[in-house]
C-alpha cells in the first residue's frame, strides 16, 4: 500500500479519469492529494464521499507523497516531475516528455511489467495510440516474430483535451447553421472532415504522432527491427481511436489462430463476425477498459500477411488506466515484499 498518492492534472480530461478509476478500483493508498494549474487550484472535488481541494502544482508539492500519477502537457511534466523523484517519489507520467529516455521505463503493465518493477523513479505511459497497437501485437508478436507493420490511425477528438470536444460540437453545430467557427484545438475545420495530421511536422514528411507509433511500440516490445510504417489520421468522433493494421510475421498466422491468440490475452476482446456485420465500433467501446479487436482477414497482398481492426478508448486503456493498473501492479509488488 502506499501512504500518500498525488495526482498531478487532476482537473483535466485525463486526470477526471485518473481519479474516478483510483475511487472505483479502490486503490491501496491511505491518503491522496489532488494537483493542478494555477487556474484550477482552489477548486473542489469530492473523492471517496469527501470533499478535497484542488492545490496549485509547484516543484515543492511533493513532500511525503510516494506515488505520483501524472497527466500534464510535456513542458509542466519536464519543469515539475523531475522535482517530485527528487523528492522520492515513484512517477507515472503521461506526457511524452519522458518516454524515449533510456533510463525510464515505457509501460504497458500487460506486455512488459518488469519494466515498472525495475524503474527508478519515473515511468512513462505511452501514447495513446502506441498502447492500443502494441497491446494487439504483442500476442502476435510471441507467436511468431512481427516483423513489418503498417497502420493508419482515425483518432477521436478527445485526443487533443476538453478543447478538441468542444470544437468538435460547437464547430459541427456552426457548420450545420451555416455559421463560421474559430477552432482552438486543430488548425483545421475537424467537423465533417478528417484531417491527416497529428502533431508537428517532423523527418521525411512523419508528424510526431506517427513517429511515436514507431519508436515507443519498439521500445515497449523490446525489439527495434520492427519496421513500422504509420499515418495519424484526426476524425471527427468524439472519443475512441480506431486503428487499421496489418501486419507481416515470420512465419503466416491465420485469421482463427489469431483470433485464439487475441482472445486469450488479457485487456483484449475479439469483437463479432465481420460476415454478420459485427466489429468493434467507438460508439460502443466506450467508456470501457478493454481493446477491441475485430475484422481478422488474410493479408490478399503477402502470404505472412494479417490484417485488423482495432478500437480502444483513448482516455481510458490509452491514458487513464494504464497509469492506474501501473500503479497497482507497483502496489501489489510492495506488498509481496513486505
Amino acid at each position: 500500500m502506499f501512504e500518500t498518492v498525488a495526482v498531478v492534472g487532476s482537473t483535466g480530461a485525463v486526470g477526471s479519469i485518473i481519479i474516478e478509476l483510483l475511487q472505483q478500483r479502490n486503490f491501496p493508498a491511505r491518503q491522496f492529494r489532488f494537483l493542478a494549474s494555477a487556474r484550477s487550484a482552489g477548486t473542489t472535488l469530492t473523492f471517496n464521499d469527501a470533499e478535497h481541494t484542488v492545490e496549485e502544482l509547484t516543484a515543492d508539492s511533493f513532500a511525503g507523497v510516494d506515488l505520483v500519477i501524472a497527466s500534464t502537457p510535456d513542458e509542466v511534466a519536464a519543469e515539475y516531475l523531475p522535482a517530485a523523484v527528487a523528492a522520492g517519489a515513484t512517477v507515472i507520467d503521461e506526457s511524452g516528455f519522458f518516454r524515449m529516455q533510456p533510463d525510464v521505463a515505457l509501460v504497458v503493465p500487460e506486455i512488459n511489467p518488469e519494466a515498472a518493477l525495475n524503474a527508478k523513479g519515473m515511468i512513462a505511459s505511452p501514447n495513446c495510440s502506441t498502447t492500443q497497437m502494441v497491446l494487439a501485437l504483442k500476442p502476435l508478436h510471441d507467436a511468431s516474430p512481427v516483423k513489418r507493420v503498417i497502420v493508419s490511425t482515425y483518432q477521436a477528438v478527445s485526443g487533443a483535451g476538453l478543447q478538441g470536444t468542444t470544437d468538435l460540437m460547437e464547430g459541427s453545430r456552426a457548420h450545420l447553421a451555416g455559421d463560421d467557427f474559430e477552432y482552438s484545438a486543430f488548425a483545421h475545420p475537424i467537423a465533417f472532415n478528417a484531417v491527416p495530421q497529428i502533431g508537428s511536422v517532423k523527418e521525411e514528411g512523419y508528424t510526431s504522432e506517427e513517429l511515436k507509433m514507431v519508436y515507443e511500440t519498439r521500445k515497449i516490445l523490446g525489439d527495434e527491427s520492427i519496421q513500422i510504417n504509420a499515418t495519424c489520421v484526426r476524425i471527427p468522433v468524439a472519443n475512441c481511436h480506431s486503428e487499421s493494421i496489418t501486419v507481416e510475421t515470420e512465419r503466416p498466422i491465420s485469421p482463427d489462430e489469431a483470433r485464439e491468440l487475441f482472445a486469450a490475452f488479457p485487456g483484449l476482446t475479439v469483437v463479432g463476425d465481420t460476415a454478420n456485420g459485427e466489429f468493434p465500433l467507438p460508439s460502443i467501446c466506450t467508456g470501457s477498459d478493454e481493446t477491441f479487436i475485430g475484422r481478422i482477414r488474410r493479408d490478399l497482398s503477402h502470404p505472412n500477411g494479417l490484417s485488423f481492426w482495432c478500437v480502444s478508448d483513448n482516455l481510458r486503456k490509452g491514458a487513464a488506466t494504464n497509469a492506474v493498473q501501473i500503479g497497482e501492479l507497483l502496489a501489489k509488488h510492495r506488498v509481496a515484499a513486505e
